[in-house]
Formats: structure tokens, C-alpha cells, sequence
């Protein structure tokens, strides 16, 4: 209903994104996909470019990119710094006031959803970190991998709604528990 105040709001994270770094999570997180042999996929409800700073490269933002951008005339998609405002023009195809955020807002569906299911299918371990686990449809990937027979684990400061699903639960700062679990998981 407001283009201007979503526009500032995701102008102004954009322009803090250079003051914040990974933290001990995210550097946990791309040792594990760099040191794991095995499948791994890092599903992400973030927008922001912290795991990919931390090294992380078997990554899905399933929420969108806060540095990339949707032409809504032409469809295409294409990496955006700095301010966009309602006036934003496609590199595409010229046209200004039809650029947006590639961030999945309410009622959309989020990306990805058919590689994110079937990972779930196959995944022999499902860890879910920093979540409330109350927002569908991520809230039942817990379900859907416990279900094919997935362990799950559940690291969060406090049990999540979904904490009863989970076989095991750590519960703590996630830069505290991530780098714990990912040194024992590597050995």
C-alpha cells in the first residue's frame, strides 16, 4: 500500500549491510560446508549476505537477497547495491517505477521450494538454528524431514513452537552452540 516506506525500509538495511560482519554461526556454518563431504544445503530465511561473507557456498536464500533486485515488467533478476526508491530502472529493458526488492513478502511463496522439499526427502540429519518455527512453510520442514526419517536437531536461544518435533535441542546463542555442534560433527 506504501511503495515509498517499503522502498526506504529495505534502502536503509541495504546501506547498514557494510556494518555488520558473519558472526561465529556464519563462519561455523561455511567451515561445515567447506570440511563436509557428504549433501549439505544451508536453507536460509535470512535476506542479508552474511553466510556468503562467512564462505558458505551450498546456500539457498529461500527468502529472497536484500543486494539483488525483480523487474515486474521483464522478470528478470539482477544483483542491486544501494539505494533503489520507487524510481529504480531495469538494466533489462529501461523501465523505471517497476523494480523491486527480490525479497518474498507475505502471501508470496518462497523460493526454491521444490529443491528445499527434496532435500527434505533425502536429508539423514535436519538442523534448525535461530528460529521461532512458527512461520510456514519453513515451520514444517521439521516435519516433513522427521517424518522420512531425517534425526533432527533444534539449536535456539528457547524451545521453538515447533521444539517437540526435534530429537535433540541445544538451546543457547546461536554463535555460542553452531561452532560447538559443527567442531563435533567434523570431530
Amino acid at each position: 500500500r506504501n511503495p515509498a516506506l517499503v522502498h526506504q525500509f529495505y534502502d536503509a538495511r541495504r546501506a547498514r549491510l557494510g556494518e555488520v560482519e558473519p558472526n561465529a554461526a556464519h563462519v561455523a556454518l561455511a567451515r561445515l560446508d567447506a570440511e563436509w563431504r557428504g549433501k549439505l544445503l544451508i536453507v536460509t530465511q535470512n535476506v542479508d549476505d552474511l553466510h556468503e561473507r562467512a564462505g558458505a557456498k551450498r546456500l539457498l536464500h529461500m527468502h529472497g537477497e536484500l543486494l539483488r533486485a525483480w523487474c515486474l515488467r521483464c522478470d528478470e533478476r539482477f544483483g542491486w547495491a544501494g539505494a533503489m526508491g520507487e524510481g529504480a530502472a531495469c538494466p533489462s529493458c529501461d523501465t523505471a517505477g517497476l523494480v523491486r526488492p527480490d525479497i518474498v513478502w507475505f502471501g508470496e511463496m518462497p523460493y526454491d521450494m521444490e529443491r528445499i522439499e527434496a532435500a527434505l526427502l533425502h536429508a539423514d540429519l535436519f538442523v534448525s538454528i535461530g528460529t521461532s518455527g512458527a512461520v510456514y512453510p519453513a515451520a514444517g520442514f521439521v516435519q516433513s524431514a522427521k517424518y522420512r526419517g531425517a534425526r533432527t536437531l533444534e539449536i535456539n536461544l528457547e524451545p521453538s513452537a515447533g521444539s517437540l518435533y526435534f530429537d535433540e535441542r541445544r538451546f543457547g546463542p546461536a554463535s555460542v552452540e553452531v561452532p560447538k555442534w559443527v567442531d563435533e560433527l567434523l570431530g
